[in-house]
């Protein structure tokens, strides 16, 4: 019998605290399925054994970008999640993600849970998260995502602006009547910064022939122009482009990945940690990716700190090789509710914390004076 096996300190869940939050963006954000003005963030803190670990159900307040919502993400894992975990013992939280495996999609709530084990884990440990996962970057690359604008004049302004920060790659939203002529407009301006562009699923295969138009741009890639939950007609799309596409909302799991690097439907893979379920799903698709050739980067979904912070780790992953979407706290937020607030240094980085779990500390009074609702299972 492996005694030492026995031996080891087992991780018990004593409970889980739900909050939502209400906090304005500094300036909307538009994507082909809409504009945002304000968020609902959904904060999840996990007591483990004594020690609280947190993580960001990063769902949106509509179900347009993927299936859940905070609404149905609060519900899941009231009813769900919660039951499956609860009192159970764990040796480590990669174990998190195989006991909240037979619920069915609902990846967001699932890997809330899970990367909130995992800050908790490395806390205990006294070692920064992205050691605990495997990281070896010492700074990340970062790029910004900028949404949908009024006119072109302010779209090519906010690049100037976030180019004079030090952002290294700059990504644009596009939607039909929003594409080709506004990515010859930027190019135009700026002809050799790194671009790229994302639709959002925007698209249809009938459209290849003015998606190609693109190719004349020189982008790094193209995200998801088509069907959300498409592989087989991205595969078809590829075949005709030049540029390279990147697959976000249809990869959801390891196999997903798999089924979309032998179709040939991308080229690059972009892994958000909510969106694929957690850190032990991301690890997954991450090596496969390492394996085929196939870079990764890390893209966002308006978190705040608390989800920021998990993205930091997440993109220490060795074949995180382009800039992800991971900028500072006050790009979005009057004021973030971790301290430090995450910063970018003039060169576009982002430096990775050396404190133990996630490497910011929660603000609780500035936290507990934005949440409309809070429940404390045990």
């Amino acid at each position: 019998m492996d005694c030492w096996h026995l031996s080891r300190p087992l991780m018990r869940i004593n409970s889980l605290t739900l909050r939502e939050l209400r906090v304005p963006l500094l300036s909307f954000f538009e994507t082909s399925f809409g504009r945002t003005t304000q968020r609902r963030i959904f904060l999840v803190e996990a007591d483990v054994n004594g020690v609280p670990g947190w993580a960001e159900v990063t769902a949106g307040e509509n179900p347009f970008y993927n299936p859940e919502t905070i609404d149905t993400s609060w519900l899941v894992i009231e009813q769900f999640a919660w039951p499956a975990v609860k009192g159970r013992e764990f040796s480590a939280a990669a174990e998190v993600a195989a006991s909240l495996a037979h619920i069915r999609g609902h990846r967001m709530a699932r890997a809330a849970i899970e990367n909130a084990c995992w800050d908790a884990e490395a806390k205990g440990k006294g070692i920064p998260l992205w050691k605990l996962i495997g990281g070896t970057r010492s700074a990340i690359p970062c790029g910004v995502s900028i949404g949908i604008q009024d006119t072109i004049e302010i779209l090519l302004a906010k690049i100037e602006e976030e180019l004079s920060a030090g952002y290294q790659r700059m990504k644009i939203k596009i939607k039909p009547g929003w594409d080709v002529q506004t990515v010859a407009l930027v190019r135009e301006r700026f002809p050799h910064i790194k671009l790229m562009v994302d639709a959002n699923a925007a698209y249809q295969l009938s459209d290849a022939e003015h998606i190609k138009r693109l190719d004349d741009y020189f982008l790094m890639m193209i995200e998801q122009p088509l069907a959300w939950d498409d592989i087989y007609d991205h595969a078809r799309l590829q075949k005709q482009l030049q540029t390279p596409i990147c697959l976000d909302e249809s990869i959801e799991n390891v196999g997903h990945a798999r089924a979309a690097i032998e179709l040939g439907a991308c080229q690059i893979i972009n892994i958000k940690l909510g969106r694929v379920g957690g850190f032990t799903s991301a690890r997954a698709i991450h090596d496969l990716c390492q394996e085929r050739g196939i870079p990764v980067w890390c893209g966002g979904m308006l978190e705040s700190g608390i989800g920021r912070a998990h993205n930091i780790a997440l993109a220490t992953l060795p074949n995180f090789r382009l800039p992800g979407d991971t900028s500072a706290s006050r790009r979005y937020w009057a004021e973030d509710v971790i301290d430090p607030e995450v910063e970018v240094t003039p060169q576009g980085v982002i430096l990775v914390p050396i404190g133990p779990g996630i490497g910011f500390q929660p603000r609780l009074d500035r936290i507990e004076k934005l949440t409309v609702r809070k429940e404390v299972l045990r």
